[in-house]
């Protein structure tokens, strides 16, 4: 293999692409975008291992280029799906404007896994937020309030990882990774948990992800549902390189969550919301655990979930396309009708869930594999099995169960009023790109081994050598399955009567929204009030140097009675801006 050294950071081109490409055509603004996100893939790939780019980053010493076995599989899978994306976008009826949006997402997310330094890392975080922020809104209707509530929770997220940065600064005096194994301090590695697990979707830091992915266009849920979450999953891993124990189980609980909200789901994104959530969830308890099995099991996760994800948005957005219906209940029969998206969605499911001969079982064993011979037993160990690898394998029926109800109404139940055309030609591509990779990775194992950071055959690397097509492993696969279709069977009837189960945000939404409204309007008021203290203090002061008798004359009226309502007034609002506040920040 020819090695080229890295002359520009690959975020370069594709930033610059998203610069352009509102000037272009729409045509010729997509080929460029597909071409910039491209080129991306052979340019990680030549890159050799240990090629950096220092630079002077608000005059501290940082590397904008950072190549290591995390960052290049990383950067290899965001600059497939991108490519794609575009593709997928350009057929799907987007306009330029939101292709730009997109690209300048792929672009700072391209910025954040290659940066060899917190403030780097940091830096390119905020501008994801801000990029994807800009590709929420451009839908416009109900993207906006979807996406300023997206905003202030990634805002809330970054401010907090920012000052785990800076903690970890004053700690070890440098922001490069190789200053120290992991964040540094007592505090900031609590700051950093929390702050990074808004963007993977800790369980009551996640409605942001259900809230807004199924609000803006079509093509543009497919970036969202890959590179936020993907992202964040690596930042915990800078963070915690050596696991930690509470962030493990919390990605077990995830694992659990996700898939339990996803089941109750009519709405065909939101219930893809809910899963990447449950998904991610196997990830962060790889990070958790922290042994070079697990990190490498989190990390294959993470790239065969880029892949079947994304074409599970892919087949939900061409339902939708050619529907013009986002739920479920409105929906069946469109097998028939649209044989080539149901045999994607049909890989995706399989692949998401972790059937044999599909990537999401190869990686999804890796995890659960991890939990088995490198976690701690929990106060739930039963049948030879830790209490996390329950938590995996409960997820993992969930899992099942939740995408034979979206392939049951979907596709396959009932019979679909009138003609629907199926995919077209360019949205076909896409999709049966993706679903082949999704296919050649579970059947060609050992070609995903190749891409990650530790050889999970070798016992000299892993704790235990992993085997992926082992009796034990393919009947643990089948058995999930069979128990997820038993599952649904039996709540099949009692899903259909249930409605909208509330989440978190049902809580946190309307507090957050008169809390400021409150706060808004109690600080214009609480003003308000000031200046009228002032100016009836300064008139009175006034009259008693220019007219003592007169001004005293007033006073022995109503005239104090006014003031000392006033006065009271503001202590009041003093005090209500001053507790709305508290309440604010803490939550």
């Amino acid at each position: 293999m020819v090695a080229l050294e890295p002359l520009v950071p690959p975020f370069v081109p594709v930033l610059l692409a998203a610069l352009v490409i509102p000037f272009l055509g729409r045509r010729a603004g997509h080929v460029l975008g597909i071409v910039a996100t491209g080129v991306v893939v052979p340019y990680v790939w030549l890159s050799p291992t240990g090629a950096h780019l220092p630079v002077a980053l608000f005059g501290f010493d940082a590397v904008l280029y950072n190549v290591d076995a995390f960052s290049t599989l990383m950067g290899l899978v965001f600059g497939f799906i991108g490519a794609v994306g575009v593709l997928y976008s350009w057929y799907s009826e987007a306009d330029s404007l939101q292709t730009a949006f997109a690209l300048s997402y792929v672009g700072t997310s391209l910025g954040a896994v290659f940066g060899g330094d917190w403030l780097s890392l940091i830096f390119f975080w905020e501008l994801m937020a801000v990029t994807s922020t800009l590709l929420v809104w451009h839908y416009g209707g109900r993207a906006v309030r979807a996406g300023y509530r997206y905003a202030i929770l990634h805002g809330i997220g970054g401010t907090l990882l920012l000052g785990a940065v800076i903690w970890h600064y004053v700690e070890v005096g440098s922001f490069l990774f190789t200053a120290s194994e992991g964040i540094a301090g007592p505090v900031a590695p609590i700051l950093a948990a929390i702050g990074i697990g808004v963007n993977v979707g800790f369980v009551g830091l996640h409605a942001w992800l259900p809230d807004t992915y199924p609000r803006p266009h079509i093509a543009a849920s497919v970036f969202l549902c890959v590179f936020t979450t993907k992202t964040g999953v690596y930042g915990m891993y800078r963070a915690f390189p050596e696991g930690q124990l509470a962030i493990a189980y919390m990605g077990g609980i995830m694992a659990v969550f996700g898939a339990t909200m996803a089941l109750f789901q009519n709405d065909m994104r939101r219930l893809l919301s809910y899963h990447i959530q449950s998904q991610v969830g196997y990830m962060i308890a790889g990070v958790g655990i922290g042994t070079t099995l697990a990190q490498a099991g989190a990390m294959a996760h993470v790239f065969n979930h880029i892949l079947y994800k994304g074409l599970l948005f892919m087949t939900a957005g061409v339902v939708i396309y050619r529907t013009g219906t986002e739920s479920l209940k409105k929906l069946g029969g469109l097998g028939r009708e649209m044989p080539l998206t149901a045999a994607a969605f049909t890989v995706a499911a399989l692949s998401i869930a972790g059937f044999p001969l599909f990537n999401g079982f190869v990686s999804k064993g890796i995890v659960i594999a991890a939990s088995h011979y490198d976690f701690a037993e929990g106060p739930l160990y039963v049948g030879g099995r830790t209490t996390l690898e329950w938590l995996l394998l409960v997820g993992g029926v969930g899992t099942f169960m939740s995408f034979i109800k979206f392939g049951y109404y979907a596709f396959f139940h009932g019979e679909h009023e009138g003609s629907v055309a199926d995919a077209n030609v360019g949205q076909s591509v896409a999709m049966v790109s993706v679903a082949a990779l999704c296919v050649f990775f579970g059947v060609v194992d050992s070609a995903l081994f190749a891409l990650l950071p530790f050889d999970v055959t070798s016992e000299a690397v892993v704790s235990h050598a992993y085997v992926t097509y082992t009796v034990d492993h393919i009947v643990e696969g089948v058995a999930l399955a069979v128990a997820g279709l038993v599952g649904f069977v039996l709540v099949k009837k009692p899903l259909s009567r249930v409605k909208r189960v509330p989440d978190v945000d049902s809580l946190y939404n309307p507090a957050m929204l008169y809390g400021s409204r409150l706060l808004v309007v109690g600080t214009t008021e609480l003003y308000a009030a000031v200046d009228r203290v002032a100016v009836r203090t300064t008139q009175v002061a006034h009259g008693v140097v220019t007219d003592p008798r007169s001004a005293l004359a007033r006073l022995g009226g109503r005239e104090p009675t006014r003031l000392t309502a006033d006065i009271g007034t503001s202590i009041v609002l003093v005090t209500l801006v001053l507790a709305v506040t508290v309440v604010v920040l803490l939550m």
